[in-house]
């Protein structure tokens, strides 16, 4: 490693140098802004780290690490009650439940680290490499023993990367792709889409706005998120229980200290029939992406109105309507949202063990542990001509 290069760990954003949105800029999961929030309302169960890249003095790369305590949380959520389910906690509570994640365990997609021209990813990122230990070493010494240690969410071209030294013994896992919904140039409104689908999907589309039709939508201000803080937290645990896995939960402040710390940038719209918030879903502004974040629902309203395929539409009329280029639908409902237009996208993660015998068992324990997800990849669209 060249002597030229270091880095440095913040805990608190005031410690940030002045520089650091200069580069952060480029993803806003990475600004200042943003990281205050996790800052201020991260999950129970979560600790968050920022970490500089320098180049001798200079400020060249900005990441993020997040230490998860999964014996916190039952991680393979409500929804299954079986053997199976048990042994999987069990095992995650005792082998595995102390992870250390460099990137946004919060997020779908590469939001974990940004870096300028000057300093390569193969240096920057055996700069991270080293700055886990030293994560692991701070928390060894809080008495949390790091088991497992991820670097997520990454493209297939971005693995060149990672075939240095420091990561010969990380293995390679892959997970549920993140969903995408390119906009194309020729939609310029909503009915643009909506022509663009062939007949049985536009008919999915009539029928669940005939279904909603006593629904009514609309963008919530903070001092609504607060008024609703109760019932906004009772819906989105009715989602978050019913998943799958699970590595966290939101604290029930969290999208008020969101809407507080992004401003316009983070939108919340609340679904109401008459005065009864019924569902909500979530939009954050990053550059030319909207990227949706967490959503709740009722579950008897959501399969009599359809209501979240409702949602999933109004997302795509906001975000054709308002220019953007792309919408980060992330992982879960891969097939509702393939329905829509999104397609998915392979992400890769690098995982080790800190016990290097249990470590060369990884890969087949993982296959193991990761939730089996079936599903078919529908396409709404006409055919091109």
């Amino acid at each position: 490693m060249n002597p030229n290069f270091s880095f440095q760990i913040y805990a608190s954003t005031k410690q940030l140098p002045i520089e650091w949105d200069t580069i952060a800029c480029k993803n806003i999961f990475l600004t200042t802004a943003y990281l205050r929030v996790l800052e201020t309302s991260a999950p129970n169960n979560m600790y968050c780290h920022f970490i500089g890249l320098y180049k001798s003095n200079e400020l060249v790369g900005v990441a993020l690490s997040q230490f998860i305590n999964l014996s916190e949380v039952s991680s393979f959520g409500e929804r299954d009650h079986c053997i199976k389910t048990a042994i999987r906690n069990f095992v995650f509570k005792n082998v595995s439940s102390k992870v250390l994640v460099i990137g946004n365990n919060m997020l779908t997609g590469q939001n974990g680290f940004c870096f300028r021209e000057s300093i390569t990813h193969e240096i920057a990122l055996s700069l991270l490499e080293k700055a886990s230990h030293s994560l692991r070493q701070l928390f060894l010494e809080k008495g949390l023993k790091t088991q497992l240690t991820i670097f997520k969410d990454f493209s297939e071209s971005a693995l060149p990367y990672f075939e240095t030294q420091e990561f010969s013994s990380y293995f390679k896992f892959s997970t549920q792709p993140n969903m995408l919904f390119d906009i194309r140039d020729s939609w310029h409104n909503f009915d643009d889409y909506i022509a663009a689908l062939n007949k049985k999907y536009r008919d999915q589309y009539k029928r669940a706005r005939k279904k909603s039709a006593d629904i009514h939508k609309r963008k919530l201000s903070l001092d609504e998120i607060e008024k609703y803080k109760t019932r906004i937290f009772e819906l989105y645990m009715n989602v978050a229980k019913n998943a799958p896995f699970n590595t966290f939960y939101l604290t029930e402040n969290h999208f008020e200290v969101f809407k507080s710390c992004l401003k316009d940038n983070f939108l919340f719209y609340g679904y109401f029939i008459d005065d009864t918030l019924i569902g909500f879903n979530t939009l954050i502004k990053n550059g030319v992406d909207i990227d949706t974040y967490f959503l709740g629902y009722d579950e008897q309203y959501q399969r009599e109105k359809m209501l979240y395929l409702n949602m999933l539409y109004d997302m795509i009329a906001y975000s054709i309507n308002k220019g953007y280029k792309r919408i980060v639908f992330a992982r879960t409902a891969l097939e509702i949202k393939s329905s829509v237009g999104a397609t998915p996208a392979n992400m890769l993660g690098l995982m080790k063990h800190s016990n290097p015998i249990i470590n060369l068992f990884v890969s087949k324990a993982f296959r193991y542990f990761e939730p089996e997800m079936q599903w078919q990849q529908r396409n709404p669209f006409k055919e091109a001509n």
